[in-house]
């Protein structure tokens, strides 16, 4: 690794808007163009460095993916009608679309960009906010992800010599394509918070799941009653992932920022505002500087409120990254705010937060209630993964 740069880098070329499942879907492009926007009218642009990375190649793609799968990704991309259901593509969830693996790639390659200006010092953070599409498995589309590039930013760390890379994972739904990814290596920690997988997909992300024999405690799970807010949530967090950091020391932190766990999200049901989500993205910077030498590379992910929630909470994330954090009480710039108007018919909101900062929350080391569901999420997950880390639960 060289010397640091103090800069950030945005990762962003505008073709990833192209990652559209077409009208109707829950992952509306629009978001990502609004976000950018967003970040260009407070300034932030000038803050960072704006990065296109080129589309991650096959053999990088392969870190991660079974070149069957990506040679079916290919085939429904060139002809969607024909898509082979049994890799996950063609469906519901995941319809194919022209384009598909270019775009797919894209995106992929933009957090395999960050990961490496990251590793060498070229920049110090790096944000990706049109990835974090944590679902795709090695064989598999799933939950509106195709290719996995959180699992391979990690594992192109992994390649450039990377001993220790952690993965905090705050979306509301399960890390589980990462967690699948990673499963059997003791070099990644994986921490995913999200609602329980009683009731949400994918249904996996249990305390239970603490990673295989050959790397036990690797991956750490807390499973959230659906309700959750603001004080739950940050408490979880703080009751969770700093000692685990503290304890692995990782060389890079990666982390995931679906903007879902908000309450105004139309498919979850987690009760999260824009202001506690600010606060865990800068409770993330934080724990990159103490212990992985700031080396931090933020992703996006979910997040389905695509004009109220997601552009303001990531644009929270890009001014964190670039070390201009945009002041939650500060209002919206009113072209940003007609050009909302303008594409989506939708009123825009005009501060930068939910108006519950600062939030509060009680932190873990003050004890706790064995009859509260929240604290049982958290003791659950402590039990289950900390005694494997040789830490106390």
């Amino acid at each position: 690794m060289t010397g640091m740069s103090g800069r950030a880098q945005l990762m962003w070329d505008e073709a990833v808007t192209g990652y559209d499942f077409g009208p109707g879907h829950p992952m509306d492009p629009v978001r990502l163009a609004l976000t950018r926007r967003l970040v260009d009218a407070f300034g932030l642009d000038r803050e960072v460095e704006v990065v296109a990375a080129k589309a991650a190649g096959e053999s990088t793609l392969r870190l991660v993916h079974r070149e069957d799968y990506i040679e079916a990704v290919k085939a429904a991309s060139a002809d969607p009608g024909a898509a082979d259901q049994s890799y996950g593509l063609g469906t519901l969830d995941d319809p194919a679309f022209a384009g598909m693996h270019e775009v797919s790639a894209l995106i992929a390659g933009q957090s395999v960009g960050a990961a490496e200006a990251v590793w060498r010092g070229e920049a110090l953070h790096a944000v990706n906010f049109a990835g974090g599409l944590h679902h795709a498995m090695p064989a598999g589309a799933s939950g509106f992800c195709i290719y996995n590039d959180a699992s391979l930013a990690i594992a192109r760390l992994l390649e450039l010599g990377a001993q220790r890379v952690a993965y905090v994972d705050v979306d509301v739904h399960h890390g589980d394509g990462v967690q699948a990814a990673f499963w059997e290596d003791p070099r990644v920690l994986t921490i995913s918070l999200h609602e329980h997988p009683r009731t949400l997909f994918p249904q996996t992300g249990w305390p239970e799941e603490t990673g295989a024999d050959s790397a036990q405690g690797s991956a750490v799970n807390v499973a959230l009653p659906a309700g959750t807010g603001d004080a739950g949530w940050l408490r979880a967090f703080h009751a969770v992932v700093p000692e685990l950091i503290a304890d692995f020391r990782p060389q890079v932190l990666v982390t995931q920022h679906g903007a879902d766990t908000h309450f105004e999200d139309p498919l979850a049901h987690l009760a999260v505002s824009l202001d506690a989500q600010r606060a865990v993205q800068a409770a993330c910077h934080g724990l990159a500087h103490e212990y992985a030498d700031g080396r931090w590379v933020a992703l996006g992910g979910g997040g389905y409120a695509v004009v109220d929630v997601v552009p303001r909470s990531w644009t929270h994330l890009v001014g964190i990254a670039a070390g201009r954090e945009i002041a939650p009480e500060a209002m919206i710039p009113d072209g940003w705010r007609q050009e909302v108007f303008a594409r989506t018919r939708q009123l825009a909101p005009a501060r930068m937060t939910d108006g519950r900062w600062p939030v509060e929350w009680a932190g873990w080391e003050d004890g706790y209630d064995p009859a509260d569901r929240l604290d049982q999420a958290v003791l659950a997950a402590r039990r289950a993964a900390f005694p494997l880390r040789g830490l106390l639960p």
